[in-house]
């Protein structure tokens, strides 16, 4: 008995050693979640309506032995809507552990109505502390409105709590044009303050994917980038030129903490 009792012992304990080193294992191994909305992720993110968000890609760059990457954008929302919905930031917030990232593009849907009855997503403009209060049809209640730069502030300040890694891109530019310049987004500019108040980290992905499209040219990018009648939402070629550069950039900025994640 004396025998058994110590051959059960050692078997707890070997079997507690085991579990131990299996959750410092996943400890050790952070994630990185992508939030935005459908230029991050179009639909279910498998380009089922020809359509690709960079998220899709961007997995790609990184060594999935080291780091893994979850896409938890949506389509069709707004800073606001994304935070408020408490199936989607909720649930990333409760996933997130010390040493994650998460890496946030917003702004597309930010310029909808504030309120409206098909999906009030709009927000105020700008990254100022201004709020207003609005009867909010969809929810049947009212609601406080804050501005883009607020929301992302707010993503950030969440992160930043769970001992997590905060990092704003600036929304991509559609496919429209002015002569041979790329129309420019404010958006951009507000996430950059925002991220520059929050202390995140800024990717300029707007200004990256711009460079990129003014050496190709209007005609090469409406060719290879986008379908015909879509002017946001890139096809396959636009995202996988997207997450590159975003990839390139982070390559660039060790600061940011991620390089040392990415293939060699």
């Amino acid at each position: 008995m004396k025998y058994m009792s110590k051959v059960s012992a050692g078997l707890i304990l070997v079997t507690l050693l085991i579990g131990l080193c299996s959750f410092v294992s996943k400890k050790e191994k952070p994630t990185l979640f992508l939030i935005g909305d459908s230029t991050v992720k179009t639909g279910r993110g498998d380009g089922s309506n020809g359509q690709w968000g960079w998220g899709s890609f961007i997995g790609d760059y990184f060594n999935p032995q080291h780091i893994d990457v979850q896409n938890k954008a949506l389509g069709g929302t707004s800073s606001r809507t994304f935070y408020n919905n408490p199936k989607l930031w909720q649930q990333v917030l409760d996933s997130i552990r010390p040493g994650d990232y998460v890496m946030m593009q917003f702004g597309h849907n930010d310029g909808s109505p504030i309120v409206d009855t098909l999906r009030a997503r709009g927000t105020i403009k700008g990254n100022g502390d201004a709020y207003q209060e609005v009867k909010n049809p969809l929810l049947g209640q009212n609601e406080m409105v804050y501005s883009y730069g607020y929301y992302l502030r707010l993503f950030v300040k969440n992160i930043q709590d769970k001992g997590a890694t905060a990092v704003i891109c600036s929304p991509i530019p559609r496919n429209r044009w002015e002569g041979d310049k790329v129309i420019q987004s404010d958006y951009a500019i507000w996430a950059k303050e925002a991220a520059e108040q929050a202390g995140a980290f800024f990717i300029p992905l707007q200004d990256l994917v711009i460079d990129d499209y003014e050496k190709r040219g209007k005609e090469e990018v409406g060719k290879l980038f986008f379908g015909p009648k879509d002017h946001t939402h890139t096809i396959k070629a636009g995202a996988e030129v997207n997450a590159s550069l975003i990839a390139d950039y982070l390559a660039k900025n060790p600061a940011i903490g991620l390089k040392k994640y990415l293939k060699k």
